[in-house]
């Protein structure tokens, strides 16, 4: 009886080789219609506002826009109004960041525990997330009316909080507090519960307090979610335009002018739109670079 000859199995198909180009094709086919709306109405505007820095584009039928090279940028470094619309929008930006992440991280400890109502909470949480933020602005001036307003009438006081100007930057503080805290509130609450419980009840058989297992294990666990939901929210409190604008339009006297605020001004009622374009790319840079920092210190502080 003759053995029958085993037909030798063929070589497995290398992922790398004949049909890696085929599925790296299907891959860029698959991912096209994701990436035209991109590249047409995000990388594309960019790309020409940054462009439109670099020249003398204004409004009007007979201006022929021209290249300057930095001369947009030159300009900014010597405008008083630009530097002082920075220091507002850093004052804005790094005290609503900080306010919204301390209320937010209080809130979403709160909303962790198992008590009575919890699930309503959580849902009244949300809400004014889901408010548009020219609706947040008008109640927010019907709050802060000198005359009819619940501030004053809580208070007892005559104030006229958007019009003052010592008050109408921190009034403006609270309402980006109060309308940016729910998406920070939801992202830390839903860090809270990754958290596994064994980590708590190891650190009471070691005899920890509650503040104890909130330095010692909260904290730390949470670490990466506080560093990258701080980093958003600085971006769109920098970015932040309509709420201020409905609320008090950058008065009074420039006191919650913000910058973008200022960029709304040069483009669209000066016309200046070469020096609003110079304005939003020296804004881009600004934010780069201090976000590039403090990311740079959280990384190395956790390594």
């Amino acid at each position: 009886m003759t053995a029958t000859a085993t037909k030798p199995a063929p070589p497995a198909r290398n992922a790398r080789g004949a049909g890696g180009p085929r599925r790296n094709r299907e891959m860029w086919v698959l991912m096209l219609p994701a990436l035209v709306p991109v590249l047409l109405f995000s990388v594309g505007p960019l790309l020409y506002g940054i462009g439109l820095a670099f020249t003398d584009a204004e409004s009007g039928k007979n201006h022929v826009t021209g290249f300057v090279g930095l001369e947009n940028f030159g300009d900014l470094l010597a405008d008083d109004t630009f530097w002082a619309s920075m220091r507002v929008g850093l004052i804005w930006a790094v005290t609503v960041t900080v306010l919204q992440f301390l209320a937010s991280l209080g809130l979403a400890l709160l909303l962790n525990q198992k008590l009575w109502l919890t699930g309503l909470a959580r849902v009244l949480t949300v809400v004014p997330w889901a408010m548009p933020p020219v609706v947040i602005g008008l109640m927010w001036r019907l709050v802060y009316h000198p005359d009819a307003g619940i501030v004053n009438s809580t208070l007892g006081t005559d104030i006229n909080w958007l019009a003052d100007f010592t008050w109408a930057l921190p009034a403006v503080i609270v309402m980006g507090v109060w309308s940016g805290m729910p998406q920070t509130t939801i992202v830390l609450l839903a860090g809270l519960q990754t958290i596994p419980k064994e980590l708590y009840e190891a650190g009471e058989m070691d005899g920890a307090g509650t503040w104890r297992k909130f330095w010692s294990i909260t904290l730390p666990q949470l670490r990466p979610i506080i560093v990258t939901i701080t980093s958003l929210d600085f971006v769109w409190n920098v970015n932040q335009f309509s709420l201020v604008y409905v609320l008090t339009q950058g008065g009074p006297g420039g006191q919650t002018r913000l910058p973008m605020l200022f960029a709304y001004e040069e483009a669209f009622r000066y016309g200046f739109f070469g020096y609003a374009a110079a304005l939003g790319v020296s804004i881009v840079i600004v934010v780069l670079a201090l976000l590039g920092v403090y990311l740079w210190r959280q990384l190395r502080e956790a390594s």
